[in-house]
């Protein structure tokens, strides 16, 4: 089996964690189902040799694990001046930009205590990994993206209803 190929079962298996996450309330069960994604999309993007993409999903992995436990803004800062050094380190144009964007979104998410509001900058993030995932020619990768995407929507109208907007997001 070609790395390509096993990248694309990888996204595969993300997908339903991915799809599972946004249908639980409790912040601490989203962010579990995202860890446990976040390693097998680290190794898609691995086997396709992004390294940007590769290094910063392995530390969202993380990341959502010790969102578990804090929501320190310290902490939130470091994870972002981290996603930071990797983009500097790993650099290789525009696809490194895009990671590296959508990264530091999904950053500020996962540190919300607001489930709300993390759904809102999960959706923002998760379309700028689609953008990367579509320019990256991974078509599993975009099929898992439109489906967090739309897991997230569905999720977010049976708690919150067709209104997305700041002011009701307290």
């Amino acid at each position: 089996m070609s790395a390509y190929t096993l990248s694309q079962c990888f996204i595969v298996i993300a997908i339903l964690f991915d799809i599972l996450s946004f249908q639980f309330k409790q912040k601490q069960k989203i962010v579990a189902c995202l860890s446990i994604s976040g390693v097998l999309i680290t190794s898609h993007f691995a086997l396709l040799e992004q390294w940007t993409a590769t290094a910063l999903m392995l530390l969202a992995t993380f990341r959502y694990f010790v969102t578990i436990f804090t929501h320190s803004k310290r902490v939130m800062s470091l994870f972002l001046c981290l996603n930071a050094l990797v983009f500097i380190l790993t650099f290789s144009g525009v696809l490194s930009l895009l990671s590296f964007v959508g990264s530091s979104l999904q950053t500020i998410a996962a540190f919300c205590q607001n489930d709300r509001r993390l759904r809102q900058f999960m959706l923002i993030g998760t379309s700028i990994w689609l953008v990367n995932n579509i320019v990256l020619g991974s078509p599993a990768a975009v099929v898992m993206e439109i489906l967090f995407i739309s897991s997230n929507l569905i999720a977010y109208y049976r708690y919150y209803g067709l209104v997305i907007h700041a002011k009701n997001s307290n």
